[in-house]
């Protein structure tokens, strides 16, 4: 298992609610790929250097995952799909 850093970000005016449901849908996904979910940080709504989306803030979470490398593909297929996020990195740690 490898560990990551996952960033992930949410348009600026997202509800906690919208904010909380894609946390867990994440927490989920990555269970499903048979990782783990370590820490995961709410580092809250900041200016964006570019508008991405026509979008000038974005919501960031931070999370600490362990995955086995043969699951990167099929999580980043998933993510794509996923409509509230406007952007994410996965980073291997």
């Amino acid at each position: 298992m490898n560990k990551y850093e996952f960033w992930v970000i949410l348009d600026g005016e997202a509800t906690t609610s919208k904010i909380k449901a894609v946390r867990e849908r994440t927490e989920k996904l990555v269970t499903l790929f048979e990782g783990k979910v370590g820490k995961v940080e709410d580092l809250g709504k900041k200016p964006l250097a570019y508008k991405i989306k026509k979008l000038g803030t974005g919501y960031f979470l931070l999370f600490n995952l362990e995955l086995p490398g043969k699951s990167i593909k099929a999580l980043n297929s998933k993510l794509r799909m996923e409509s509230d996020i406007i952007r994410y990195l996965l980073l291997k740690s």
